[in-house]
């Protein structure tokens, strides 16, 4: 499984702690496209596991986040992070609709159809 790192190479030390929550975003950023990646090529295992280790940085981010709020420029960085996330988000949700219906068919004993 593939870990997280959060980037801490451009600390300056004016405000370490709004530089570690923007990492946490970063982090969640790296993980939900590499979840999209998985997404494209049916890998939905890789999908499930990506997921988790996003729910653990998203834990850890809103420990994090309860400590100092972000300055303006911190949260238009934020809020541009958080709007490629949901775009990946969506792409992935489209790509899972398929494969979720042929999930739920299998749950219910139907024969699965090809897409």
């Amino acid at each position: 499984m593939k870990h997280f790192q959060i980037d801490r190479s451009h600390d300056n030390g004016d405000h370490p702690m709004n530089k570690a929550l923007l990492n946490y975003y970063e982090a969640i950023e790296r993980a939900s496209q590499d979840m999209l990646e998985a997404a494209r090529v049916g890998n939905w295992d890789h999908v499930v596991k990506l997921e988790g280790a996003c729910a653990v940085l998203i834990s850890q981010l809103k420990h994090a986040a309860s400590q100092r709020p972000l300055d303006s420029e911190e949260a238009q960085l934020k809020s541009r992070i958080m709007q490629r996330i949901l775009v990946n988000d969506a792409e992935i949700r489209h790509l899972a609709e398929p494969w979720l219906e042929d999930l739920d068919a299998i749950l219910a004993g139907k024969p699965k159809t090809v897409h």
